[in-house]
This record gives structure tokens, C-alpha cells and sequence, in this order.
């Protein structure tokens, strides 16, 4: 089955369950700490992806970190996950579970790369901008690239709006060769 399928259909699970039993704050938070742990703690990651260690030690470890941190739900639902060999498709079904709140609650999710840093009136103006534009709430998104010189490159869901000084000189270079 393909990865992507697997991280949806659980992502997709467990945020039906949460819809459900109308827990699904709950599990957002539960799932924010999942996602950190996996993401900054290199250990922990490690043993979730090793091939050595057994199914039955990594459910244990798993419990034994989480157990007092995470709701009944959440705890099942990743004792789940081992069980059925799934643990290397953690990161994307908690990014996926996370697109499917975001999606519920009417929020669009932005990217805004730049060179440099963009004060904070610039970044109200520009959230102001794409609310109007995509008719919802914006959760803006700032990462600092000093690669693409100048200009910036704007992300929405999956359209792309990329006017950075690297993008319009490899295009010369293009029209050039």
C-alpha cells in the first residue's frame, strides 16, 4: 500500500473518533506532543524506525513515555499504530491529522519564504490579504531562506507564487541557453 494511503486512512481515523466522541481538542494536543517527540527527540526516533528492535519493546517504550501524557485515545490509537507495523508513518499521519482540523475548522495554511525577516505589519497586511482572497482564516507560515537572495515565495495549500530574485535568474538562464 502506498505510505500516503497508510497516513491518511489513520490520520483520517483517528480525527473521525475524535469528531465522534467530541474530543478532537484533546487529540490535537496529544498529537502536537507525538509529533515533537518524534521530530526533536533523535533517540526516540531511532528506536521507532530500527528493524532490531521487537514490535512488543517499542509498544512498551512507547507506553512507558506516554502513558501519563496522552489521553485513553490517543495512547490506543498509537499503541495501534505499532501493532500493526505502521510506527515509521508516525511524522505524516500526525501532519495529516493536523491538515484534517485545520481543513474542519475552515483554516488555510501559508507559507511566506523570504530572505530576510518581514516586520510584523507586513505579515498583518499579507494574512489580511489571503483571508479576503481564499474567503477563511489564515495560518501564516514565516521561513527564512537566505538561498533565494531577495523577493519572496508564497505557499497556499498547493498553489505557488514564487517571485524571488533566484527563481527570475534561473529563468534568464533559461531564456538565455
Amino acid at each position: 500500500m502506498n505510505e500516503s494511503k497508510i497516513s491518511v486512512r489513520y490520520a483520517k481515523a483517528l480525527f473521525l473518533l475524535g469528531k465522534e466522541k467530541n474530543v478532537l481538542d484533546t487529540l490535537v494536543g496529544d498529537m502536537k506532543l507525538v509529533g515533537e517527540l518524534c521530530s526533536t527527540v533523535k533517540d526516540f526516533w531511532l528506536m521507532v524506525e530500527s528493524p532490531v528492535v521487537k514490535t512488543s519493546q517499542k509498544r512498551k517504550a512507547v507506553k512507558l513515555v506516554l502513558a501519563d501524557k496522552l489521553d485513553a485515545i490517543s495512547l490506543n490509537f498509537i499503541d495501534m499504530v505499532f501493532e500493526n507495523r505502521r510506527e515509521i508513518f508516525i511524522k505524516d499521519m500526525v501532519r495529516n491529522f493536523f491538515d484534517l482540523c485545520r481543513k474542519d475548522k475552515g483554516i488555510v495554511s501559508a507559507k511566506l519564504t523570504t530572505a530576510g525577516l518581514v516586520d510584523g505589519d507586513d505579515k498583518t497586511k499579507l494574512s489580511e490579504m489571503l483571508k479576503k482572497a481564499f474567503n477563511s482564516q489564515i495560518e501564516l507560515e514565516e521561513v527564512l531562506d537566505k538561498d533565494i537572495i531577495g523577493g519572496f515565495i508564497l505557499r497556499v495549500d498547493d498553489q505557488e507564487l514564487d517571485v524571488s530574485v533566484s527563481n527570475q535568474l534561473n529563468q534568464i538562464k533559461r531564456a538565455l541557453i
